[in-house]
């Protein structure tokens, strides 16, 4: 089982319109087709890779290198423009921080929210209900309206639920790196044992020590292409190497 692909991309090429001045009205489109005028950005310009089940992989590369556009189609909130995606299990992803929270419930109407969202049915979400409110630690603030919440305690609520859905599949996007230095590490260290339960995990972070705490291989994305893919000291250090070439 150890050996089974969770996570299968193949010649994945994704493209966004990049509008120079969209006109929001129809009478202004009709009027001013000008401004309608766009360039269209390749953000992944066919990447291939694959997962298996228990690995750790992180994401690296220079901001808009297409890391977290490749986290967003994994998750299905995106779709390539050409190439396949294939995904087996249930996923959980923590992307942007409050994504999907609705900020006049609480957050413990917010975890039943969540939790569907991901799959869970509500006997399952009530029988899990007291560990995650125990780990997100918010207390007497899991009932406060999820809008007086610090970024702090959006992460630690995402964070909890996003872990005790028994997930094949965890998706991360450099939330952890907002909350306090012992939630941080809190969290890597039940990352580490959902990892030792078989969930693969595929995480972007700018932090590499925290990338060599977890991961098995690093994925060094460069102007949307794989630039490297491989052991994990060694990668980092070609690509940290090439930054200090152009800073």
């Amino acid at each position: 089982m150890a050996e089974e692909v969770t996570i299968s991309v193949q010649d994945v090429q994704k493209s966004f319109k990049v509008y120079f001045d969209k006109g929001n009205m129809l009478k202004e489109r009709i009027l001013f087709p000008d401004r309608n005028r766009f360039e269209r950005r390749e953000v992944l310009c066919g990447i291939s890779f694959q997962c298996r089940r228990g690995e750790a992989v992180g994401l690296i590369g220079r901001n808009g290198c297409g890391k977290s556009t490749i986290l967003k189609l994994l998750s299905r909130i995106l779709r390539p423009n050409g190439g396949s995606i294939v995904v087996n299990g249930r996923v959980s992803s923590l992307i942007e921080l409050g994504a999907g929270f609705h900020m006049d419930m609480t957050g413990r109407e917010n975890i039943y929210i969540n939790a569907s969202i991901f799959g869970l049915g509500k006997k399952e979400i009530n029988k899990r209900m007291d560990e995650i409110i125990r780990f997100s630690e918010l207390g007497e603030y899991i009932d406060n309206p999820v809008r007086t919440y610090s970024s702090g305690m959006y992460m630690r609520l995402a964070f909890s639920v996003a872990i005790h859905v028994d997930a094949d599949i965890l998706l991360v996007d450099e939330i952890l790196a907002v909350g306090d230095v012992n939630f941080q590490q809190k969290c890597f260290k039940r990352l580490k044992e959902i990892k030792a339960a078989g969930t693969t995990i595929v995480i972007v972070s700018h932090a590499m020590e925290q990338l060599y705490e977890i991961c098995d291989r690093l994925i060094w994305i460069d102007e949307g292409r794989i630039r490297a893919d491989g052991d994990v000291r060694q990668t980092a250090a070609a690509y940290l190497e090439e930054m200090q070439k152009k800073q």
